[in-house]
């Protein structure tokens, strides 16, 4: 693969997975069932592949301990982001689900003792800054379920960290599954654990029309298949900080999605703090390495 298509591939994958929030919303479904039925139909969509290409999706305990790791951290993803989703809308929950970069960043700092960057700081400050832009400043003027909807969205930013964290270590395994095999493992963990929630729950997991089935199939198919196994095999081939750019189309699209398909109110003031918090997230993610 040259590079041209690696990018082109990456902003294939952005738009693709930037369709999530919609289809959640549009399902008529809890979110928990919602988050079993994309990692199910996904894993399946998968399988599919790895089963017609006969790889295998067995590399032994160490690869599937990260798969098990991956799958409960992206459950927990999803549990946060489906009910950020339904309190503050499509666009906003996939924002704030994209401060996970400073997770990132925080723990590289923190953990692997990456050298400070004067840029981390100054993004942080601007990332807040439009976060109190979007959201307001009057924290308690907010509705409970808004302040709640803000909360879950940075919850859905920590476990999606973690997430990315696991994956990259179980890619830079010298024994590992191909991208296919390793995401349908880990769909399939996920969709097992979101099942077990629903049952707890008490959650009924009928889908009440067609348009909610459409939804949850396109929902797994497109965006946790396609997508993510797209812009998995395009990564290794672009630099950090370019594929961190252009995976900003996903939180900048769901937002435009947002605001086409859902008649988001949106103001001045609203515009100013997305495009501020965005720009942030990118200028923090493509901090110097010094490595």
């Amino acid at each position: 693969m040259s590079y041209r298509s690696a990018i082109a591939q990456l902003i294939v994958g952005a738009v693709l997975i930037s369709f999530s929030p919609v289809f959640v919303k549009l399902a008529d479904v809890g979110p928990t069932i919602a988050g079993f039925y994309r990692n199910l139909f996904g894993g399946i969509f998968l399988l599919t592949i790895v089963i017609s290409k006969r790889n295998p999706i067995w590399a032994g305990r160490k690869p599937f301990l990260y798969a098990l790791i991956a799958g409960v951290a992206f459950a927990a993803d999803l549990w946060c982001w489906h009910r950020s989703i339904h309190y503050v809308g499509p666009g906003m929950a996939t924002i704030l689900g994209n401060f996970q970069v400073f997770f990132l960043a925080a723990f590289g700092i923190l953990v692997l003792r990456e050298k400070f960057d004067w840029r981390f700081a100054i993004s942080t400050i601007a990332a807040i800054a439009g976060l109190l832009m979007i959201v307001g400043v009057d924290w308690n003027a907010l509705e409970p379920a808004y302040r709640l909807g803000i909360l879950l969205g940075l919850c859905t930013a920590i476990t999606y960290a973690v997430y990315v964290l696991v994956l990259k270590k179980a890619q830079s395994e010298r024994i590992r599954l191909s991208a296919s095999g390793n995401l349908a493992v880990i769909s399939i963990i996920s969709a097992a654990i979101m099942a077990v929630e629903g049952v707890f729950e008490g959650a009924s997991f009928r889908v009440p029309d067609t348009k909610s089935w459409a939804s949850l199939i396109a929902y797994g198919v497109i965006c946790q298949g396609l997508g993510w196994i797209i812009i998995s095999r395009a990564l290794v081939k672009v630099r950090a900080s370019r594929a961190g750019l252009i995976l900003l189309l996903q939180p900048t699209l769901a937002f435009i999605w947002d605001i086409v398909f859902f008649s988001r109110p949106t103001v001045a003031l609203d515009a100013m703090g997305a495009a501020l918090a965005l720009a942030a997230i990118y200028f923090g993610g493509t901090r110097r390495n010094d490595d």
